[in-house]
């Protein structure tokens, strides 16, 4: 009986060579069908500096794709009031987290206030295989390191108008101290430093328009994906 490897490199145990090649053009013609018909998702990743009002825009503009998915990160620390564990996080212990970094399964992860933070790149991928379109709300920095696991992402990056604005807006929220907010207004002049590794850029000053720039978007590159 022959024995057959659809590994171009392999060769059959037996002398049946033009099974051999039939049984291999079949798999090609089986792999480009399947390569040509099953469109891939698409990743958008969301960053900001704090104060942008990125969570806000987000927040509106899911419930007009609902069969868009969004990641879901991972933490070590506690769930906060109102926090749903598998909806806002998936909240697991530091055991856990650890042999997922030592497994290779985060894109990115960070250590924050003693707290660990990471990525899952599995669900990201499969969702993207399977057609998905997929939003991830990342910080800049984590952004970084998304986009070179996931090159073909689409990255947006939102930011207040002007750095007296989003000042005002951190003062506004009541719930940062002088010092935080002195740390959060530097940290965002780094990060707007680092637009050019995104595609688009959103200044979110009318909230109405800054939500139709994000909307329109997620349209034109999902089109642009299925065509």
């Amino acid at each position: 009986m022959t024995r057959y490897s659809l590994n171009p490199i392999d060769r059959p145990l037996y002398p049946c060579h033009e099974n051999y090649r039939t049984l291999f053009k079949i798999h090609h013609i089986i792999q480009g069908a399947r390569n040509h018909f099953m469109k891939e998702g698409t990743l958008f990743v969301i960053s900001a500096p704090s104060g942008a009002g990125k969570s806000t825009l987000i927040d509106i503009v899911r419930p007009m794709f609902p069969d868009m998915l969004y990641s879901i990160s991972c933490t070590t620390r506690a769930p906060r009031k109102g926090e749903v564990d598998g909806k806002d996080y998936h909240f697991i212990t530091k055991d856990r987290f650890q042999r997922m970094v030592d497994n290779g399964e985060f894109t990115e992860w960070k250590l924050v206030h003693g707290n660990m933070y990471g990525t899952p790149s599995g669900p990201i991928r499969d969702a993207v295989i399977s057609g998905k379109r997929v939003i991830l709300d990342i910080d800049v920095e984590g952004a970084r390191e998304v986009f070179k696991t996931f090159p073909q992402a689409i990255g947006i990056f939102i930011s207040a108008p002007d750095m007296t604005t989003l000042e005002r807006r951190l003062r506004l929220r009541g719930s940062d101290s002088e010092e935080s907010i002195r740390l959060r207004v530097t940290n965002a002049r780094r990060e707007t430093e680092m637009i050019s590794m995104f595609r688009y850029h959103i200044v979110n000053d009318d909230l109405e328009k800054a939500v139709n720039d994000l909307a329109s978007i997620i349209r034109k590159e999902s089109s642009m994906s299925e065509s």
